[in-house]
């Protein structure tokens, strides 16, 4: 991964220039990827997350944008603190520092933070996983195993072991591959916070009750083995090691 950054006027790209050898307002305009017949989906959830094939790589495009009440005041623009604490140059920074260390997550292609006076709105592009489906619809489908929880469980200990508190660790943000192989998604707001033990535990909770939201009411009873396995294989990847 090759790192650079590039100034337009009241905008900041950071970029892998390994992928992107000239980045521009362009890599971030929805409008732009239509005419290229690049679009190929839309992720669910919050967030605008589009699907791309954008000649250099399988891509996500993810816009930030408020949820709940703050939604009310300002949709996608934020307090400007700079462009190095803005939301899509951390994130990006974070998955580059999660990347090199080797953790399943996507790698960073690029970030913007357009700044409008003391506000800012950004944008994220990462690669894609491709052949992937959220947690929320394996479950759906029933398409989980004994081997994929226990799976799920020590891919969540490995980041917890390296210290990553995700902000918002739920049944969409878990990919899972064909192969069996999970990866975890969107770091915003993710902080590093080695051996906080409460925050881990915060994590695990949040994700259960997620999955209590999605879980097919047809197998109900096969929801508490199923999150059993999870930690036993959050348990038995620390005494693996």
């Amino acid at each position: 991964m090759k790192t650079r950054t590039h100034k337009i006027d009241a905008a900041l790209i950071v970029y892998d220039a390994d992928y992107i050898p000239h980045p521009g307002m362009h890599l971030f305009d929805p409008e732009y990827w239509a005419e290229q017949s690049a679009l190929e989906g839309e992720a669910a959830g919050r967030g605008r997350a589009l699907f791309l094939d954008a000649g250099f790589a399988p891509a996500v495009l993810r816009q930030y944008l408020r949820g709940g009440w703050a939604s009310r005041v300002s949709r996608n623009r934020y307090v400007f603190a700079g462009f190095e604490r803005s939301r899509p140059v951390m994130e990006y920074k974070m998955l580059e520092q999660l990347f090199s260390a080797g953790l399943p997550v996507p790698a960073p292609l690029a970030a913007l933070c357009q700044q409008d006076g003391r506000l800012y709105s950004g944008w994220l592009m990462t690669h894609r996983i491709v052949h992937s489906l959220p947690l929320a619809d394996v479950i759906g489908g029933r398409r989980d195993t004994e081997s994929l929880w226990e799976e799920m469980g020590a891919c969540i200990r490995r980041f917890h072991d390296y210290g990553v508190v995700h902000a918002d660790l739920n049944a969409r943000n878990l990919l899972v591959g064909e192969d069996g192989t999970v990866h975890l998604i969107d770091f915003d707001r993710a902080r590093i916070r080695k051996g906080d033990t409460r925050a881990f535990g915060s994590n695990l909770k949040r994700l259960r009750r997620s999955l209590e939201k999605v879980w097919p009411k047809a197998f109900r009873e096969q929801f508490q083995p199923s999150w059993s396995r999870l930690l036993d294989g959050y348990a038995r990847y620390s005494a693996i090691k």
